[in-house]
C-alpha cells in the first residue's frame, strides 16, 4: 500500500482536502460507503478545514461531530472503511454473487477498480492527520484528541482488511473482492446471520438468541432428525420444510434457534417471520432467491383461521407453483397443534340445501394442511423421567452445587406450582435456583465479613 505521509503545510494540505473531496465526488458504485454518519462526518469535516481562513469554531465543531460518530461506530476510520466496502450493496455486489467473475462486464470491472482505489486514498487519510489539520487551521497549540479504538478481531472482515493493506493499488483486488461477495454476500445478509421480516423489510438482528444445542435434552431423536435436514440445505441439496408440533415448552422453537449457533461455521441464517407476515412470505422467497447464504424461515406458534390469507401464501411455498422453488430456502415452522387450521363443529359437512357438495374434500384439505411439510416432528408432553433428566443436565451446566435428592425434590415442587413439567419450566426452575444460592452465598460471605471486621 501506498503510505506516503500526508503534507502538512497549510497550502499543500488545502491542495490534498480538495484533491480527497474530488475523489470522494467522483465514486461510481460505492457512494454508500460515506453516505452513513461516519461518512457523511469525515466529509463535512473535510469541507470545513479546506481553507486556511477557514472558521476555527466551524472546524472544531465538525471535528467533534466527526470523532462522536467514530466513537459511536466505536471503530476507528480505516476499520470503517473496510467494513463498508464488504457490506456494501450495489449492482457490483450482487451480480458478483450470481455471475462468474469472467462473465461480469467489463466496464463494471473497470467502475470497480476506479472506486477501489478512490476509497484507498480515503483510507489513508487518517484521524491523526485530520486532526494535525484542524490544529493548524484553528491555530491551535495542540491537536485534538485523536479516536483510536483497538483493531477487533473480526474473522472473515480483519482477514480480507490485511489483505487490502499489503496491496500498493487497491484496484488490483477486484477478482478478490467478487469473490469475497460470491461466498458471503453483500449488504444486511452479510452483515448479520439473524433476521426478522417487518413492515415490508429485512431486519438485522445484533444480539440473536444466545441458545445453544447442548442446553437441549430429552428429544435427541427429533433433534437428530431436524439436523440431518439442515445439512441437507447446507450442503446445497434440497432440504424438506418442516413442522414441529407438541405440547408447550417442549423446546421446539429453541431446537430452531440453536441451529444458528451449532451451525455458525457455516453461511446459515435464520429469518424470523410472524404469522401476521406469512402473506408476503411468496415475495420474501423471491427476495432470498440467488444469494450465497442458506436460509430457515421461522414461523413460531403457527395456525390459521378460516380463509385466512396466510394460509394461502404458505401454501404456496410449501407445495411450489410455475417459479422453481429455491434451494437455499426451507421453512421450520412450530405449533402446539397437529391440525394447523382451526375447526369447529360448525365446519363439519351436514347435507343442507346449498351446501357445497364435496365438503367433506375441502374439509380434508384443511386438516391435511401439516401434511403438506415434508418432515414432521412430534414432541411429546415430558414425563417425570424426562423432565428430571433435563433438570439434572441444566443443573451440571450451571454448576449447581446441592445434592441430586433436594435438586429433583425442588424441582418437582416447582413443577407442581407453576406450568407443569416440560423443558421451559425446567430451564426457568434453574434460572431461579441459580440465582437464589448466589444471592444466598453472597448475602453469607456479607455477614461473616462483618463479623470479622467487628
Amino acid at each position: 500500500m501506498n503510505n506516503q505521509a500526508m503534507p502538512m503545510a497549510n497550502n499543500s494540505s488545502n491542495t490534498k482536502i480538495q484533491y480527497l473531496q474530488r475523489q470522494a465526488a467522483s465514486l461510481l458504485l460505492y457512494q454508500s460507503v460515506l453516505q452513513g454518519e461516519v461518512g457523511i462526518a469525515f466529509l463535512e469535516l473535510l469541507q470545513a478545514i479546506r481553507y486556511t481562513d477557514a472558521d476555527a469554531r466551524g472546524c472544531l465543531q465538525a471535528y467533534g461531530y466527526y470523532f462522536h460518530a467514530l466513537a459511536a461506530s466505536n471503530q476507528n476510520w480505516e476499520d470503517y472503511i473496510i467494513t463498508q466496502i464488504l457490506f456494501c450493496d450495489n449492482p457490483f455486489t450482487k451480480l458478483a454473487q450470481q455471475q462468474k467473475f469472467k462473465d461480469l462486464s467489463p466496464a463494471l470491472l473497470a467502475a470497480v477498480g476506479h472506486d477501489l482505489q478512490v476509497l484507498q486514498s480515503l483510507y489513508e487519510c487518517s484521524s491523526a492527520y485530520l486532526s494535525e489539520w484542524v490544529q493548524n487551521v484553528a491555530h491551535l497549540p495542540i491537536s485534538p484528541v485523536v479516536w483510536y479504538e483497538e483493531p477487533k478481531k473480526l474473522g472473515r472482515e480483519s482477514k480480507f482488511a490485511a489483505y487490502l493493506q499489503e496491496l500498493d493499488n487497491w484496484g488490483d483486488a477486484v477478482e478478490e473482492l467478487a469473490a469475497y461477495y460470491r461466498q458471503y454476500g453483500s449488504g444486511l445478509f452479510a452483515q448479520y446471520r439473524a433476521f426478522r421480516w417487518q413492515a415490508g423489510e429485512f431486519i438485522g438482528i445484533p444480539y440473536p438468541d444466545p441458545i445453544k444445542l447442548s442446553t437441549l435434552v430429552g428429544y435427541e431423536s427429533q433433534r437428530d432428525a431436524l439436523l440431518k435436514n439442515t445439512e441437507f440445505l447446507l450442503s446445497g441439496e434440497l432440504a424438506l420444510h418442516v413442522l414441529l408440533y407438541g405440547s408447550r415448552g417442549s423446546g421446539k422453537s429453541s431446537l430452531v434457534k440453536s441451529l444458528l449457533h451449532e451451525y455458525s461455521d457455516y453461511p446459515l441464517c435464520l429469518l424470523e417471520v410472524a404469522k401476521s407476515d406469512l402473506k408476503d412470505l411468496p415475495e420474501i422467497v423471491e427476495h432470498l432467491r440467488g444469494v450465497p447464504q442458506k436460509f430457515i424461515v421461522f414461523v413460531d406458534d403457527l395456525s390459521f383461521e378460516e380463509d385466512d390469507d396466510a394460509f394461502k401464501a404458505l401454501k404456496v411455498v410449501l407445495e411450489g407453483n410455475l417459479t422453481a422453488r429455491p434451494q437455499n430456502v426451507v421453512v421450520y415452522a412450530t405449533s402446539n397443534r397437529r391440525h394447523l387450521i382451526r375447526e369447529f363443529f360448525v365446519d363439519r359437512p351436514a347435507p343442507k340445501d346449498n351446501d357445497e357438495i364435496h365438503a367433506w374434500d375441502t374439509m380434508q384439505e384443511k386438516l391435511s394442511f401439516s401434511d403438506r411439510f415434508g418432515l414432521t416432528l412430534t414432541f411429546e408432553p415430558a414425563n417425570q423421567k424426562t423432565y428430571l433428566n433435563i433438570i439434572r443436565h441444566l443443573a451440571a451446566q450451571a454448576e449447581i452445587n446441592i445434592t441430586q435428592e433436594d435438586l429433583e425434590y425442588q424441582a418437582l415442587q416447582w413443577a407442581t406450582r407453576h406450568n407443569g413439567r416440560s423443558g421451559r419450566t425446567a430451564r426457568q426452575f434453574i434460572d431461579f435456583l441459580k440465582a437464589d444460592l448466589k444471592l444466598f452465598h453472597g448475602a453469607n460471605e456479607n455477614t461473616s465479613t462483618t463479623e470479622n471486621a467487628n
